[in-house]
């Protein structure tokens, strides 16, 4: 996310809402890493911060916001139940902590993580 969001008056930075996010999915059981879980594994130990990557967040022409989120799961999940339950978990956390309704939250699985 390159720009601000606006909404209702209210301006959220660029990486807050990734870092929201990011958060809220990686609470969900059977998500591995969100992102690549190479890029991810190696930031988180050079950084106190959430790996943002393979997090996108957009506002259309209709000032609807649009999440993309990359995530790897657990071996042995559902993937259709965890990526609802990441489509849940985010949109309760942004509703929750910003106020924003979101019009979409697309999960995209890149891969399986063998315990």
């Amino acid at each position: 996310m390159s720009e601000e969001l606006y909404a209702d008056g209210l301006g959220i930075a660029p990486g807050v809402m990734e870092t929201i996010v990011a958060l809220a999915a990686k609470e969900v059981d059977g998500v591995a890493s969100v992102g690549s879980s190479t890029l991810s594994g190696f930031r988180s130990r050079l950084s106190a911060k959430p790996a943002n990557q393979g997090i996108d967040v957009t506002m259309d022409e209709d000032q609807q916001i649009n999440v993309a989120i990359h995530i790897d799961v657990l071996y042995g999940k559902v993937i259709p139940v965890v990526a609802e339950a990441v489509r849940a978990a985010v949109a309760d956390a942004v509703a929750t902590q910003v106020g924003f309704d979101l019009a979409a939250v697309d999960v995209f699985v890149d891969g399986l993580v063998f315990e």
